[in-house]
């Protein structure tokens, strides 16, 4: 699912896992991680955005989107987005 998404189609099957052909060229749209049910996708963050060595993870869930931020010290955040009112942002 993850490599029919990406719209820079980057993303390869290699070894029955998703690879990507070169990071440099990801656009950062985060398409993939959303819609990985195996949460197997992560972005890393800057440290201008969040930290270095912070993972960025989402889960699709039936009327929000769940993003969780994995910290190097071990801390999670969780934000929620609903759905519905995403275009508000």
């Amino acid at each position: 699912m993850c490599c029919d998404i990406c719209p820079g189609n980057l993303l390869i099957l290699k070894n029955k896992k998703v690879a990507i052909r070169d990071v440099k060229d990801c656009w950062g749209c985060t398409a993939c991680i959303k819609i990985c049910p195996k949460n197997a996708i992560y972005y890393q963050l800057s440290a201008d955005l969040g930290g270095a060595g912070t993972k960025l993870f989402a889960n699709d869930e039936k009327n929000a989107l769940k993003w969780t931020l994995k910290f190097p010290n071990g801390a999670e955040k969780i934000i929620k987005i609903d759905k519905n009112q995403s275009n508000r942002y």
